[in-house]
């Protein structure tokens, strides 16, 4: 992400910040507000914090920083357990102005730059955005019942087992719905998802 350099200005509000329109097919989870991104690289990395259970929720509206004439638009805040983060995402490590990091942890935030080019192809990627294709399917409950009643007894399934436990509804958007909303959990990080991936039970 760029730093934005205006000209001098006679006022000191801030220049509002136009976002394209990066379109998408996944949904989002943990968002809070309208989700708009600034690059297809902070879309998908809005597809891994959705994903991550460290996180509580995410928005895509960070505040503007700003330090005398110098602005700088970052692409997230994202509240976790250990805190609150704003995110600056970049194909490669975003070169953010040496005030950033000191002015966003006066505002009570730690401040991160990410390089997608680290994550990019990586097998959590990938399966994040083939799970949130599914984010706005609402699984019946009989089937997250039926689904949840299964693992308690078995300790895991399978995916291909889950899927035909699904009596009610889709079968792989159930599955991947409950996953999403925090009921199931799968390994997303060693390969990509398939007949053969357990799935446990996730207890809060």
């Amino acid at each position: 992400m760029k730093s934005i350099h205006p000209g001098r200005r006679s006022d000191d509000a801030p220049r509002p910040v136009t976002l394209p329109a990066i379109s998408h097919t996944e949904a989002t989870i943990k968002c809070v507000g309208p989700a708009a991104f600034r690059s297809e690289h902070a879309r998908d990395f809005a597809c891994l914090l959705d994903l991550d259970p460290e996180v509580v929720r995410w928005s895509s509206a960070p505040p503007l920083l700003r330090d005398g004439n110098d602005e700088y638009q970052l692409d997230f805040v994202v509240i976790t357990d250990a805190g609150s983060f704003l995110i600056d995402v970049g194909h490669e490590e975003p070169r953010s102005p040496p005030w950033v990091t000191s002015l966003a942890e006066s505002m009570g935030h730690q401040y991160r730059p990410v390089a997608m080019v680290e994550l990019e192809g990586s097998f959590r990627l990938r399966n994040s955005k083939d799970l949130l294709r599914y984010g706005f399917y609402r699984p019946p409950l009989g089937d997250r019942i039926r689904l949840l009643a299964a693992l308690d007894d078995m300790g895991s399934l399978t995916v291909a087992e889950c899927m035909s436990a699904v009596r009610e509804g889709r079968p792989m958007p159930t599955v991947a719905a409950l996953i999403l909303q925090g009921f199931l959990g799968i390994d997303l990080d060693d390969a990509l998802i398939g007949p053969d991936t357990q799935v446990r039970r996730i207890r809060t």
